[in-house]
């Protein structure tokens, strides 16, 4: 064998090894609860009104068409400024019953929402979706304002560092500030809170799913409850439904299609490369990580969209680790179809299930009782 062929098989041996070693551990077996008792089943599944032909579905639909069209129709230099700038603008004109007060949380930018009432001790941390990249408070007012509303507390809406100016990292670390800040600090000033919920969507998911782990291990107080819309989960890209429901998804399939079509273990290394963080630890993939002795999690995913295996597997791993999880889906639903509300009734439903969720877990009198 001469120098070359072996320098090669070396490469190549080198090259599947660390390919292996970003993918992680093989994850299918949690696609489902195997065994399971009937009372056991950690989803609960919700249909959508019309089968997705609804007046108000087909706005949704529109909206989102109208939203990429504005992303694809500039320079794909600009593109990232014009989806930052569109997210922003789809809360122009809304009239929200809320206000919106500008803090800084321990360095991290945010806002707190508030609702008329609100107790200042009852808090909820927000981290908002956008891939990473794009999403603030203010394109996410819809939901937080209905967060502010339904647990009858200050909402905390983070707007922590995004990628590309900044790592993967930042955020993570921006989140972890800022939920010690919220801990000790309200919208009135420095008072312990009463309650705590951390929440978040997609990316935000992520976040917060990641945040929820890492509060656990650095032994701080936990959230009475935690609360995850869409959540990505697994940064290995490994979940079937990632192409199974590219064709279903209307907002993540226009947007992801392309990448989908590069090998996985290609997708692996540039993240690697980006990040700097191997794909498959748990720090941003918190499907990866221990999953016991989490606080309370409700998690709400579409069954059309190319994220419900994160959101299954994720929910079905928990459960197995002892940790109190409930897995809620919808049909024919968009991504994050929550922050549609409250023109669309299937994200009323949803925010009425949270609304349940938490107020069994951390009802509002006791918290009430707990801060005299």
């Amino acid at each position: 064998m001469n120098t070359f062929v072996l320098i090669l098989l070396l490469a190549i041996a080198a090259w599947l090894g660390v390919t292996r070693w970003l993918k992680g551990a093989e994850m299918r077996q949690w696609d489902a609860m195997a065994g399971a008792a009937p009372d056991a089943a950690v989803e609960v599944r919700f249909e959508a009104r019309a089968d997705g032909r609804s007046s108000e579905q087909r706005s949704v639909l529109d909206t989102l068409a109208r939203l990429l069209g504005d992303i694809t129709h500039v320079p794909y230099s600009k593109r990232l400024a014009q989806m930052r700038s569109s997210m922003d603008a789809m809360m122009d004109g809304r009239s929200l019953a809320c206000r919106f007060v500008a803090a800084d949380a321990s360095g991290v930018g945010a806002e707190w929402v508030l609702a008329p009432g609100a107790d200042p001790n009852r808090r909820t941390l927000y981290v908002h979706g956008g891939a990473y990249t794009a999403g603030s408070p203010k394109s996410h007012r819809s939901i937080t304002a209905r967060f502010a509303e339904i647990t009858g507390g200050a909402v905390l809406a983070i707007d922590y560092r995004l990628m590309p100016e900044h790592p993967r990292r930042a955020g993570i670390e921006d989140c972890r500030s800022a939920y010690r800040w919220l801990l000790e600090n309200g919208p009135e000033g420095a008072a312990p809170a009463a309650s705590v919920f951390v929440a978040g969507d997609s990316a935000g998911g992520n976040l917060t799913l990641s945040l929820i782990a890492w509060v656990r291990d650095a032994g701080l107080r936990a959230p009475d409850a935690a609360i995850a819309l869409s959540p990505a989960t697994d940064s290995a890209l490994a979940s079937p439904s990632l192409k199974s429901n590219l064709a279903t998804d209307p907002m993540l399939g226009p947007i992801f299609r392309h990448l989908i079509r590069i090998p996985h273990a290609l997708l692996l290394w540039g993240a690697w490369l980006q990040n700097r963080i191997r794909p498959a630890d748990p720090v941003i993939s918190p499907l990866r990580g221990d999953l016991s002795n989490l606080p309370p999690l409700l998690i709400q995913a579409s069954r059309a969209e190319m994220l419900i295996d994160d959101a299954r597997r994720y929910a079905n791993k928990a459960h197995a680790a002892g940790s109190p999880v409930r897995l809620q889906t919808w049909s024919h639903m968009v991504h994050v179809w929550q922050i549609f509300t409250p023109a669309l009734p299937e994200a009323r439903e949803a925010f009425d299930e949270i609304r349940g969720f938490l107020e069994a877990v951390a009802p509002a009198d006791a918290a009430a009782r707990k801060a005299a």
